[in-house]
């Protein structure tokens, strides 16, 4: 289960935002439905790229596996 703070990977591109799927943001509210979240991501240097709300299906929690991968955002 996702909680408020916790790290999740967007699996879905949000093109008004600049993200693509793969981006990794955090939980920064939780609805109380659980149906959708707050999410912020940054770039590496800490700068604020968005904060949108996501349908819980647009994101998954981080796997234990995986590493962060750099790109360019456009937007």
């Amino acid at each position: 289960m996702i909680k408020e703070h916790d790290r999740v990977v967007l699996k879905t591109d949000v093109p008004a935002a600049g993200l693509k799927a793969g981006d990794v943001g955090t939980v920064v509210h939780l609805y109380s439905d659980r149906k959708a979240f707050e999410v912020e991501f940054l770039t590496l240097d800490g700068r604020t790229a968005a904060v949108v709300t996501l349908e819980a299906g647009q994101v998954r929690p981080v796997g234990p596996r995986e590493i962060t991968h750099a790109r360019e955002r456009v937007a």
